[in-house]
């Protein structure tokens, strides 16, 4: 839509555009859209508005909301566009200016017959385009050929998977309606729910469990339910980890608040939400008092009032009046923290044109069919990182009688109002295509590991991925790709069987089966942490680690990774910096038991550092590197000890990564900061020079300067005549001082 737009505006004369929308959400995704790509929107008040923006020439780009968000029903649809259409007065001197192209979003729904014969009527000779993002139902589509024309393009949902712009969907049928009443049936039902869990995680999420027992002890059906998402909420990948959330559909508002309630007694307190179009007002309750207990209404509206209170930590008569900025924020939150915002509980609002890529599985426990829920399992198929693979789909209703055995595919029971091959490939079974990834992922890590030589012990990796001689300046850097590649399969591979530990003999694996993919997982993913400290790669995996730290500690080590956080916190050189050769006894027990594997290691590692800061004064890292090379000499020479080694490396080490500590011994008293040792190191030790030329850059930098054309120049004019006579190349110079943090 953007740039069909854009092009129109470029291409044809005096274009307009106008967008007609039906959703207070599109309207606001569409302008932010838009507003990405330096385009402003208006966007009209009114019917009327409309008229009279159309009867000037600008602005060339509008959008006209027809349906403010409320009840979906379709007698309630039809009164808001005879509402809208009413609103639509021609004055007498209405001439509408310039080329005007239309286009209709949401087509399927917006253009009733009606609303597209005023529209005509007013702009007799605007091209009307209709956009739809859900197939149309066999029923409309020729209403919607006789009204657009024939289609333009089509780009199913199978093809937007297979070109990565939406994520495959993995469905599945719960049975919630079963008896949870004996003690003995809810262990089994927990056990079931855990199976894959290590002894150390099972442990602990029974402990959380215990408490969630006395919570929720009379064990209806919705307490149930609860009960089913707060165990995925610790279970699942991304729910667990928090980089992911969810969406709960409900029945009835009333059904969300009662299920809400429940929420509101379990960690998820304050990390869970309604969204509804329901507003509470005192007329709301109006003879509502029986005397006989709590009414629907009465409990609906009390229920309400004490989220908004609570959210807002204010009265209840104040909070309740604060309902369309609670929306706003825990709509901001669920988007931009979804640690924070881990379920939104729903009805109809937010299931259409709300984008939040963090949304990773959709519970329905209500009725629905065709459009509505096409759209509402789309909520979570958007992109949002590589451990985001699937959107995941959970139904308490049954909507495709699966658990019935009623149909083998998706394409009929609730989608049956669409054509088979416009929704082909839109719902998968989780565990028929979750087995399928688990065997896809364990062969490619399989077929990368290959060409590692037997017998593939820990040196054997270590050599292959990183480099079977620490002297090989360019080894490491050359063989990056091919870790790359083993990080990515390897957290794959994590991530599927996570999605399958607890129920892979119901996915069809037999026990055998199963213990030997467990036990390759561990080994696998013990071998990549190996080779990640290896290579000194996990600083730079840093951000992404917390998320597959917490599924290896649930589902596959037996006891918690604090190992590998002490190393993305400090480093394996600062930790030998910091508490000396015992730095040594915290690497894992692959690579400590083998000497030439941690000393091959602690190369790596300073070799990468040196590599990494060789930029900020390449003069004294080329030393470092000197040093580094003599030390691993002395190794494979055995001119040393083991001990004495160790001792060789804690010294370099502090030369390594604290340069400033011999500053005071080896450089002229003046030289008194990082650059200016820097420029001295690079520039013949010309103390006198070092400090002019810092002198000049001190005085000519202007804020923001780096990456600034002209603002370089000026600093390249001023080393330039800091240099005088001497023959010295003055970018080089320049790439120098923009390396160094304090001339920034």
């Amino acid at each position: 839509m953007v740039w069909l737009a854009k092009w129109i505006r470029e291409n044809t004369t005096d274009a307009r555009i106008l967008i007609i929308t039906d959703r207070t959400e599109l309207d606001e995704q569409i302008e932010g859209i838009f507003q990405g790509v330096d385009e402003n929107i208006y966007k009209t008040k009114s019917g009327s508005d409309l008229i009279t923006i159309l009867n000037d020439i600008n602005p060339w780009l509008i959008c006209s909301l027809v349906h403010k968000f409320g009840n979906r029903e379709e007698t309630t649809q039809n009164q808001a566009t005879d509402e809208f259409i009413q609103t639509l007065q021609i004055p007498n001197n209405f001439t509408p200016k310039g080329n005007i192209f239309i286009f209709v979003d949401e087509c399927h729904r917006t253009q009733s017959g009606k609303l597209h014969t005023a529209m005509k009527r007013i702009l007799p000779n605007a091209l009307f385009i209709g956009f739809t993002g859900t197939p149309l139902l066999k029923q409309d589509k020729q209403r919607s050929i006789e009204i657009f024309g024939n289609y333009i393009h089509t780009y199913k949902f199978n093809q937007a998977v297979a070109d990565g712009i939406v994520l495959d969907l993995r469905y599945e049928a719960r049975d919630i309606d079963q008896n949870l009443i004996s003690e003995k049936k809810i262990d089994q039902w927990f056990d079931a729910k855990t199976r894959g869990l290590s002894d150390l995680a099972k442990t602990q999420l029974k402990q959380k469990w215990g408490t969630m027992q006395k919570l929720l002890s009379s064990k209806s059906r919705l307490e149930q339910i609860v009960d089913d998402i707060l165990l995925d909420m610790e279970t699942k990948p991304r729910l667990m980890d928090g980089r992911g959330n969810a969406m709960l559909v409900c029945a009835s508002i009333y059904q969300a608040c009662k299920i809400y309630e429940l929420f509101s007694q379990t960690e998820l307190k304050q990390k869970c939400a309604i969204i509804t179009s329901y507003k509470p007002a005192p007329a709301d309750i109006k003879g509502e008092e029986t005397g006989e207990g709590l009414t629907e209404k009465l409990n609906q509206y009390a229920i309400y009032r004490k989220m908004l209170a609570d959210y807002f930590n204010d009265s209840e008569d104040k909070a309740m009046y604060r309902v369309e900025e609670f929306e706003k924020d825990v709509k901001n939150r669920f988007i931009k923290q979804p640690g924070q915002m881990r379920l939104l509980i729903v009805v109809d609002k937010l299931l259409t044109g709300f984008d939040a890529p963090p949304a990773t599985y959709l519970y329905i426990d209500k009725k629905m069919q065709d459009h509505g829920l096409f759209q509402a399992i789309c909520r979570v198929n958007r992109l949002d990182g590589d451990d985001k693979e699937y959107g995941y789909i959970v139904d308490y209703k049954d909507l495709f009688k699966k658990l019935e055995g009623a149909i083998a595919d998706y394409t009929s029971g609730a989608l049956d109002g669409y054509d088979a091959e416009d929704i082909a490939g839109l719902l998968t079974n989780r565990l028929e295509k979750g087995k399928e990834r688990l065997d896809e992922t364990l062969e490619i890590v399989r077929a990368l590991c290959e060409p590692v030589p037997l017998p593939r012990h820990s040196e054997d990796y270590l050599h292959y991925f990183c480099t079977a001689d620490t002297r090989d300046k360019n080894a490491l850097a050359n063989n990056e790709p091919k870790r790359v590649a083993l990080y990515k399969s390897v957290n794959a591979l994590i991530r599927a069987y996570a999605n399958l530990a607890n129920e892979m003999i119901e996915a069809g694996y037999t026990t055998a089966e199963a213990n030997t993919i467990k036990a390759e997982v561990e080994h696998y993913s013990k071998m990549r942490d190996e080779v990640k400290i290896a290579s000194g790669d996990y600083l730079d995996m840093k951000l992404y680690e917390p998320a597959m730290r917490y599924l290896l500690d649930t589902y596959i080590r037996a006891e918690p990774s604090e190992i590998i956080s002490d190393f993305e916190d400090l480093g394996l050189i600062q930790l030998i910096v910091n508490n000396g050769t015992n730095a040594v006894e915290t690497l894992p027990e692959g690579l400590k038991k083998n000497p030439a594997g941690v000393a091959e290691t602690i190369e790596n590692n300073m070799r990468k550092i040196i590599i990494d800061e060789s930029p900020v004064n390449p003069k004294y890292y080329e030393e470092m590197s000197e040093l580094l090379d003599a030390l691993i000499e002395q190794r494979q020479q055995q001119a040393t000890s083991y001990q004495e080694y160790l001792e060789n490396v804690k010294q370099l080490a502090k030369q390594i990564i604290q340069p400033q500590g011999f500053a005071q011994s080896n450089y002229p008293p003046s030289l008194d900061t990082p650059g200016k040792r820097s420029l001295y190191d690079n520039l013949r030790k010309d103390e006198a020079l070092a400090l002019c030329i810092d002198t000049a850059v001190r005085s000519t930098k202007k804020e923001g300067w780096i990456g600034n054309r002209f603002k370089e120049r000026e600093i390249e004019r001023a080393i330039r005549i800091a240099i005088g006579e001497n023959n010295l190349n003055v970018p080089d110079i320049l790439e120098l001082v923009k390396n160094q943090d304090e001339y920034q």
